[in-house]
Formats: structure tokens, sequence, C-alpha cells
């Protein structure tokens, strides 16, 4: 596909997105074999590919007693496939109050909130000092922009991915020694630009995923500690 016809397709993407994410009412979806209600300014899993294709590999995973941290939770969609696949405990943290109450709903409603936490948190920042995880997940925000508002922080990290620069740091800080860490990237980013972030913070990274569709790439990098 040329250029200027995939510009148009995304920006016709991003415009039916913020139509949703900006909705006055609370939806219904069923996704990655769960039913989650989805509130206002909450990432809509069930018309972008990218929360299904992670929740999916996720659910691949030996999550067996794992204690497991979904940061950027949306409708904690991830944390709920962390649980499924034997998680002992789940943290879900979002920035987003919305996000925060749909996890804690859609865990509850799922059977799952025997193990699924969901807090309000600016990246790591509500986690207990000296709390470890054996795995971290992360669908974060892919776009190198400033978000106007929280519907827009699903896409936009800030200039220069300003918002998810510390992400790397304080996931590397609070993994288990022989922990790991996934988080989704796109073909649309600076992919040089986040791979120096992810060196700053001792990761070495390697795509264990990917999937391909009409307007982008997606992938599922997997990080370890030096």
């Amino acid at each position: 596909m040329d250029g200027p016809v995939k510009r148009l397709l995304q920006r016709a993407a991003l415009y039916c997105a913020f139509r949703l994410n900006t909705r006055r009412v609370t939806t219904i979806a069923r996704a990655a074999g769960f039913r989650l209600i989805v509130p206002p300014t909450v990432f809509h899993p069930r018309f972008f590919l990218t929360s299904e294709f992670f929740a999916d590999f996720i659910s691949r995973l030996d999550l067996l007693g794992k204690r497991v941290l979904d940061v950027g939770t949306g409708t904690g969609i991830l944390a709920l496939a962390a649980a499924r696949a034997g998680a002992l405990s789940v943290l879900a943290l979002d920035i987003n109050p919305n996000a925060v109450y749909a996890a804690a709903e859609n865990a509850s409603a799922n059977g799952l909130a025997h193990c699924v936490t969901a807090v309000c948190s600016d990246l790591l920042s509500a986690v207990p000092p000296g709390q470890k995880f054996d795995v971290i997940l992360s669908n974060m925000p892919l776009l190198p922009k400033e978000p106007a508002d929280l519907a827009h922080r699903s896409w936009y990290a800030g200039r220069d991915y300003r918002d998810i620069i510390p992400l790397y740091q304080q996931a590397r800080d609070r993994l288990a020694p022989t922990g790991r860490m996934y988080v989704l990237t796109s073909s649309e980013i600076d992919m040089p630009a986040v791979t120096v972030f992810f060196e700053r913070a001792h990761f070495r990274a390697r795509s264990v995923h990917q999937r391909s569709h009409l307007i982008e790439s997606v992938f599922i990098y997997e990080l370890r500690p030096e």
C-alpha cells in the first residue's frame, strides 16, 4: 500500500477511535473470551486489534503461580488473560480512573476478582516499594504527540514519548531477577528511539510475536534484564 492511502486510512482509524473513546455511554464488548464493560475514555478492545492480539499471546504463556503487573490496563483485558493463564496475582494499573473501575468490574464479572487488583497509578508510582513481579505487561500509547485529554492518552505518549520513557526503568527496578517484561509496539513508531529506552533500562529485547494488517504491523517484544 502506498504512503498517501495508508496515511489516509490511519487518520480515519484514529478519528473513529477518538469518537469511540469520547462516547458518553458505557458499552459491552466481547474479546479474547471475556465479557467486558467499556466506559467512556477507555480504549475499546473489540474495535482495535492490539488488545485481543496481546491477550491471545498472554494466554499461551506459562504464568502458573506468577506475580504479574499490567501497566496501562484499560478494560483489564491483559490482566484477565494473565489470571486465566494461571497467575497467582495480577496488579492492574492505569492513570485513567474510568479504566481502573472497568478493570475491577470486569475481573469480578469474569470470575477473576480473587487474583486481579486494579489501582489508579501514573505508570508504577502506586506500586509499594520493594514489590517485585515475575512478569510485567504493557500495551502503552505508541504515538509521540501530546494527549489532549484522558481519551487521547490511550494513543498519545507525549512529545518524544515523554510519558512512557520512565516506564522501562521503573519496570526494571520492580522485575524479579529471572522475570520478563512484554510490551506491544507498532511499525508506526520510531523503533530505534524506543530501543534506546530499553537499553538505558538495561533490558535485552527481542521480538517474539507479530501480526500485520492493512495499515500497520504490531509486534510483541520480550525484555530480559541484562
